[in-house]
């Protein structure tokens, strides 16, 4: 198999089609890129690729030695949501059948979410509905300048009912209720404004100057802290600042100064050396 990224950085230690509609490449310094490769159909979900998504999110849950994942989108748009097929045939069914399918898109973005690793969406052309909940629940995101987003569910008398958790976290409850409520067409310059994407660069050279950027800084940073900062995030958002509260941090903070990573990272300033994971 071909590399579907020209990156020197992955180089494919690991390659796998989890089927041919999404794959998996990772190399050994610990760069695991996930590509939905339905460029025909604008990388839109149908159940197989929403099952093929989770089964690639899935083993990154396992692999240890990956440091940083992309997920990007084969050809020239990133992920225009849901198949307009899927959708016919999908309005034959029952409601229970609907919520079985529901479920499935959430377990995906559940396994996407729960990836230790830090995540990153590169999105080019645009990212629609489902595609936008992708990228809001990786924990950056870069666009390109012409990108393209919406949540245009209610438009078609839906809700963005799965990927809703992970925007309102992503861009807060107003941002989102704006967006959700009207399901208008917005720029990448507006979605880094609401925080849906962290940098918007130019064309496809600076999508791949940015998975270098992301990969490089991702290589500095200890692996095991990355994972416990992401869980940090996960755990105090939207608490109240009490005494458990700092006690819990408190006690995070100890655990991480005694730990390895913890003592070879002084180590490491104190000598000014790099430290090992570097």
């Amino acid at each position: 198999m071909t590399n579907p990224i020209a990156d020197p950085l992955v180089e494919h230690v690991v390659a796998q089609d989890i089927s041919d509609l999404v794959r998996l490449d990772a190399s050994a310094e610990g760069v695991a890129v996930v590509t939905i490769n339905r460029p025909h159909r604008d990388n839109a979900f149908d159940g197989e690729t929403v099952t093929a998504l989770r089964e690639a999110f899935e083993t990154l849950h396992g692999a240890d030695h990956v440091r940083v994942v992309f997920l990007r989108g084969e050809g020239a748009t990133f992920c225009s949501g849901l198949d307009l097929d899927w959708m016919q045939v999908a309005a034959d069914w029952t409601e229970a059948d609907n919520r079985e399918d529901a479920m499935a898109v959430g377990e995906m973005l559940k396994a996407l979410a729960d990836i230790p690793a830090f995540t990153v969406a590169l999105v080019q052309g645009a990212a629609l509905g489902g595609g936008a909940g992708l990228v809001a629940a990786c924990d950056a995101a870069v666009a390109t300048a012409d990108a393209q987003f919406a949540f245009g569910e209610v438009r078609t008398g839906m809700i963005p009912a799965m990927i809703g958790p992970y925007v309102v976290a992503a861009i807060g409850a107003r941002a989102a209720g704006a967006l959700f409520g009207t399901g208008r067409t917005f720029d990448a310059a507006h979605a880094e404004r609401i925080g849906l994407v962290h940098e918007v660069v130019e064309g496809p050279q600076g999508l791949m100057a940015a998975q270098e950027r992301y990969a490089d800084d991702l290589m500095a940073a200890a692996p095991g802290a990355v994972r416990e900062a992401k869980r940090l995030v996960r755990d105090v958002a939207g608490r109240h600042i009490d005494r458990d509260l700092m006690d819990d941090c408190a006690r995070r903070l100890a655990h991480r100064r005694v730990s390895d990573e913890g003592r070879e990272g002084v180590r490491a300033v104190l000598a000014g050396q790099p430290p090992t994971w570097g």
